[in-house]
């Protein structure tokens, strides 16, 4: 009984913030998972320490954000620096994933009013499977971002006598990194945009509109869910619907060009859809 009124307190708290809930929060899945683990050491926490702001969801939780990144990266360190690491096991869908993603960037680069071929930028690219397979035989040069220092030394090996047309090479995770400006014809976001919270994806998409040249397209790909948002604790992502990621890049202020779903892989399969953005009107 000794904790009774902080436990309702607490508690209410909670209920507070649930009613609050943003609709465009990394889903209330999220915050249950949070909420659980917050509970398990509510008395210490305040009885020692006191009550921190708890913010409506997207990993704005004071702390959780923190977790969140970190046993992303945790995970990772344990994933081998190869093909079939990058694929999570699904290296036999790789070829698929190429081809379809080769035929999504021809529709937006070269001719008038597309996108140049000089540079594109590479984020989240792990030892370059994309660089080498999509973007280099486009693109006189590529840049890469990964927050995996040992990927990005296994890069020289894997692309196989083309790394001499990687400028540069960024170990930094997305909610870190700024592109420069006006730098970019193509900025590629794929698997990695579940690695971030709401409010970095937002803040990154906005970084990236700097990056781009004239006509300079980003193109994301990433797994969909089908309605709401999925947390997964194994590798500390989240996958969300389309109408959360319209809602996020309607806010960053980008346009969408064009969006397609991946074909070709199995129906059990979580959906992959790509997204091609460009600045909306008015942004310079």
């Amino acid at each position: 009984m000794a904790y009774k009124a902080a436990h309702l307190a607490f508690k209410s708290r909670w209920h507070k913030t649930d009613e609050e809930l943003c609709r465009h929060s990394m889903s209330f899945v999220l915050h249950k998972a949070i909420q659980n683990d917050f509970f398990q050491s509510y008395l210490y926490l305040l009885e020692k320490l006191p009550l921190v702001k708890l913010y409506a969801l997207t990993s704005q939780v004071i702390n959780g954000e923190m977790q969140f990144y970190a046993r992303a990266k945790h995970f990772y360190q344990e994933v081998p620096a190869t093909e079939e690491g990058m694929m999570g096991d699904y290296i036999e869908l790789s070829n698929t994933d190429i081809e379809s993603s080769k035929e999504f960037l021809r529709k937006f680069v070269g001719g008038v009013g597309k996108a140049g071929t000089n540079r594109a930028l590479d984020c989240g690219s792990g030892i370059g499977r994309i660089s080498k397979h999509v973007l280099l035989p486009v693109f006189k040069s590529v840049e890469l971002v990964d927050m995996m220092e040992n990927f990005l030394a296994e890069v020289p090996n894997y692309l196989q006598g083309k790394e001499d047309r990687v400028e540069m090479y960024y170990c930094k995770s997305l909610q870190e990194f700024t592109p420069a400006p006006q730098r970019y014809d193509v900025i590629w976001i794929q698997w990695v945009s579940g690695y971030l919270t709401d409010k970095d994806l937002l803040e990154f998409l906005i970084r990236c509109q700097n990056g781009l040249k004239d006509n300079g397209v980003i193109i994301l790909k990433d797994n969909v869910a089908r309605e709401g948002c999925i947390l997964d604790c194994l590798d500390s992502s989240v996958i969300r619907d389309l109408n959360i990621l319209h809602s996020l890049i309607e806010m960053s202020g980008l346009t969408i060009l064009r969006e397609e779903r991946q074909e070709g892989f199995p129906e059990q399969c979580v959906p992959v859809w790509m997204l091609a953005m460009q600045k909306g009107p008015g942004r310079s």
